[in-house]
């Protein structure tokens, strides 16, 4: 007969009937769990023998020199996106004169998630940095959940609870349109990130504000929202050319859909600026070679990801430190595709 395996947070989660994720937060001492569940909880445990592999080690208040970036996104979205690249040069450089390992967590399903949950439950990271976050990600709330340190890039909404580090988004947004107004464009369209983001909401209303700072009413014609990628930003184009062939600019919410985007304005004979002036948001490697190079609207993707490294580290030395929620300036790039 083979050695009796070891029983598992899922082991525990079975006997007693509940989720992963309750087990966890008993493990941990969170508040958020009901009495009969905590009551199944420790009974499971007690008859299954189970420990905590961070109890095992002796590790319950030391530290494991470990934090997770986690990435809810596909392989396919990380390696096209110069967003992420940039983020964790800059997580890096915040780590550099600490001997924190950094782990590079990929969640693309429940199944991930419950790894991840099961990682946070046995404390073999410090704490976690989100990159990437929905309004209705389940994760955020989850890591809070069980008490470990989590620090965001970007936010969840305006009333986001952790602590994060955004960009400028509205006020980038607005000074674009800003500048393509006063390259006397008239029907000023947008291509918009996904609108179950902050950044892709923000980025909208940039848009928006800018145009009612002149008195102009929104056509709801000149909008479509994507989902940051080229074949997004190419497809968002085609219909706005199809609902509002006069459109003579569009400001989009990323370098990579305005490469799609200008894609399909050459596919179509439009020439860039002469016809359709376009203007991005990033100012990623993308902008200086698309053609025309691209006008975009700089964030400091690297500072975020070194300021929220910073925090998280602060976070974990000392679990009162305030929460923090640090927004980074942007800046106008213009180059002659306006």
């Amino acid at each position: 007969m083979g050695e009796r395996r070891r029983p598992t947070i899922k082991t525990v989660a079975a006997r007693a009937g509940v989720g992963r994720t309750t087990v966890s937060r008993v493990i941990n001492g969170s508040t958020l769990v009901s009495d009969e569940a905590k009551a199944a909880v420790l009974s499971a445990i007690a008859e299954l023998g189970y420990v905590p592999n961070s109890v095992a080690r002796g590790l319950v208040t030391s530290r494991t020199n470990s934090i997770a970036l986690v990435i809810p996104e596909s392989e396919s979205r990380l390696g096209s996106e110069p967003y992420f690249a940039a983020v964790i040069r800059g997580v890096s450089t915040g780590l550099a004169d600490t001997r924190t390992q950094l782990q590079l967590v990929l969640v693309r399903d429940k199944g991930e998630r419950d790894q991840l949950t099961d990682s946070v439950a046995e404390r073999r990271v410090d704490g976690v940095l989100l990159v990437s976050v929905h309004e209705h990600d389940p994760l955020p709330s989850l890591l809070e959940g069980l008490g470990l340190p989590t620090v965001l890039a970007g936010r969840r909404s305006a009333a986001e609870s952790l602590s994060h580090a955004y960009s400028d988004n509205l006020g980038g947004a607005a000074v674009a349109v800003r500048h393509l107004l006063a390259r006397g464009r008239t029907a000023i369209a947008t291509i918009a990130g996904p609108l179950d983001m902050d950044v892709g909401r923000a980025r909208l209303q940039g848009w928006r504000d800018a145009l009612a700072e002149v008195g102009r009413g929104v056509d709801e014609r000149l909008v479509a929202a994507a989902d940051f990628t080229e074949e997004g930003g190419r497809r968002a184009m085609r219909s706005l050319l199809e609902r509002a062939p006069e459109l003579d600019a569009v400001f989009v919410a990323s370098d990579v859909m305005a490469a799609g985007a200008m894609l399909e304005l050459h596919s179509q004979g439009r020439r860039i600026p002469d016809d359709v002036a376009v203007v991005g948001f990033d100012d990623s490697f993308i902008a200086r070679h698309t053609d025309p190079p691209l006008t975009s609207v700089r964030q400091p993707v690297e500072e975020i990801g070194s300021t929220i490294a910073r925090i998280l580290l602060a976070e974990i030395a000392d679990a009162d430190a305030p929460r923090e929620q640090v927004m980074l300036p942007t800046e106008l790039i213009v180059r002659s595709s306006s």
